[in-house]
C-alpha cells in the first residue's frame, strides 16, 4: 500500500469499528500476514470469543473487505477457513468516506470563518451571533453571560484535518 499500512490511515479505525467492535483489530492482524485462520486471530485477540471473531469476519466478508479460502481436512471432515483482507476494497470505501468528511469539514470551516461565536465561561455550548442574540447573550444551559470567543484554534484544527484528508485522498486514489 504505497509504503503505508492501511491501518495507519486517518479515520480507518473509526470507519472499521462502524462495522463492529474489534473489526479494526482483526484487519490489523490480517494485514500483517497474507492468510490467517480465525483460530490465529483468536490467539491474538483474547478479548473476543472465537464465535465473535467468526461473526466479525463474516461481517467484513459481507462488505467485501475480507475474503477466505476454505479447505477440508479429509481425516476429520472439518473445514478450515483462511482469511485475507482486500486492502483495495477498504481503500475504495475509505476514499468515499474521506470525500464525504472533506465536504463536511469544508462546510464547517466556511461556517466557522463567516460567523462570530459566543459562549459562557463554563463553555456549555457555543452559538453563532444570531442564536446568541436570541438568548439575549445568556447561556441557556447555565444562565451566565455569553462572550465572544476566538475560534482561530478551531479553524486551525479544521484546516489541519482538511489537509490530512486531502493528502490521504491522493494516496488512496493510487491504491483504489
Amino acid at each position: 500500500m504505497v509504503g503505508k499500512k492501511l491501518t495507519s490511515f486517518y479515520g480507518v479505525k473509526e470507519f472499521l469499528d462502524t462495522i463492529g467492535d474489534g473489526a479494526f483489530d482483526i484487519v490489523k492482524i490480517c494485514e500483517a500476514k497474507p492468510m490467517v485462520t480465525d483460530e490465529e486471530i483468536n490467539k491474538k485477540l483474547k478479548k473476543f470469543k472465537i464465535t465473535e471473531i467468526r461473526a466479525k469476519l463474516n461481517q467484513l466478508h459481507y462488505r467485501g473487505i475480507a475474503n477466505y479460502e476454505r479447505t477440508k481436512n479429509m481425516k476429520t471432515g472439518w473445514y478450515t477457513y483462511k482469511w485475507h483482507v482486500r486492502t483495495k476494497r477498504v481503500a475504495e470505501l475509505l476514499f468515499e468516506k474521506h470525500k464525504e468528511d472533506l465536504e463536511k469539514l469544508e462546510n464547517k470551516k466556511s461556517f466557522e470563518a463567516n460567523y462570530s461565536f459566543f459562549s459562557c465561561e463554563k463553555n456549555c455550548n457555543s452559538f453563532p451571533f444570531e442564536v446568541a442574540a436570541e438568548y439575549s447573550f445568556r447561556c441557556p444551559g447555565c444562565g451566565n453571560t455569553m462572550n465572544l470567543i476566538d475560534n482561530t484554534k478551531r479553524l486551525k484544527d479544521i484546516t489541519g484535518k482538511i489537509e490530512t484528508i486531502k493528502k490521504e485522498l491522493i494516496e488512496l486514489k493510487v491504491v483504489a
